[in-house]
């Protein structure tokens, strides 16, 4: 059964399972930042309409190159394993601006979106916990390298950070290394050796870190298949290596595997046991007026 309400100026689609007693709602959120409508869809927990005193923590999953937010719902059984925890899962529309503020186009935002519009917006629209603690962001691929970046980037915003299959390596390629499909979407960061790069090359934002300021770092989760392309794996071991040796709190794990939809099928699972193990279970919203 499909229900369809209004909530301000965006549209929001309500699919309720028969099968599983999560609820999935798609809203439609026009960005002002972009200057387009950027839709997500969330997955509600079980019980999050009876137990209207109750705030939940947030996963933001996000979605890879040429993908959109409907991936995760359409090639995966997120949905499902989702509604064993309680918590709300967001998964956005990134088109394929690798979760960054364009270097080229002022309206390529959408690492200011997520922050600054996306995030506030659930808030909002959600009873979620409005605090760090109750707030973690993970994806694929490119969504993966989004993820850890705004782990590292904004770790004020989020308290875990993870990554299946990253594409850590995209601020270190040159055009000539750069395969066919990635070479328009990779302007966006400017040439190489730029400040636009540095800025979002994840190994440069490590190794400038004050050691000061990695204790306010979130967690961070990532995996890799070990059959995946060598423009993904041999950067999520270099990661890794770098991690490590700067002493950033993580985990990371090689696995069997390529660069598949079976396999962030299978390791969304963890994702969320992770991410559910990292933030509160829920807490009890506050009476009005208090």
């Amino acid at each position: 059964m499909i229900i369809k309400r209004f909530v301000g100026v965006a549209v929001v689609c309500v699919v309720l399972c028969a099968s599983v007693a999560a609820r999935v709602e798609t809203v439609r959120f026009h960005s002002k930042l972009v200057n387009a409508t950027l839709p997500y869809n969330v997955i509600l927990p079980n019980g999050y309409d009876t137990s209207r005193a109750s705030r939940y923590p947030v996963l933001y999953l996000l979605h890879g190159l040429t993908g959109h937010y409907s991936d995760w719902l359409t090639k995966t059984n997120v949905a499902d394993y989702a509604a064993e925890y309680p918590m709300i899962v967001v998964m956005p529309e990134g088109n394929d601006g690798w979760y960054t503020d364009s270097s080229i186009v002022n309206t390529d935002k959408y690492e200011s979106y997520i922050l600054q519009e996306l995030v506030p917006d659930v808030q909002q629209r959600y009873r979620t916990i409005e605090a760090r603690y109750g707030r973690a962001i993970a994806g694929l691929s490119m969504g993966g390298y989004g993820a850890i970046k705004f782990g590292l980037k904004s770790p004020q915003t989020f308290v875990f950070a993870a990554s299946m299959s990253g594409a850590f390596g995209v601020t270190r390629l040159a055009e000539k290394d750069t395969p066919a499909g990635w070479k328009e979407s990779l302007k966006l960061f400017g040439p190489v050796g730029s400040g636009t790069r540095q800025e979002n090359d994840l190994f440069e934002i490590i190794k400038k870190l004050p050691a000061g300021r990695i204790q306010s770092l979130p967690f961070f989760y990532f995996d890799c298949g070990t059959e995946d392309s060598p423009l993904i794996f041999p950067y999520n071991r270099e990661l890794a290596v770098l991690m490590f040796e700067k002493k950033v709190p993580h985990e990371y794990r090689e696995l069997p595997g390529d660069h598949s939809w079976g396999y962030w099928d299978s390791q969304v699972q963890e994702i969320l046991r992770i991410a559910a193990r990292k933030m509160p279970r829920m807490k009890l919203a506050k009476p009005r007026g208090v």
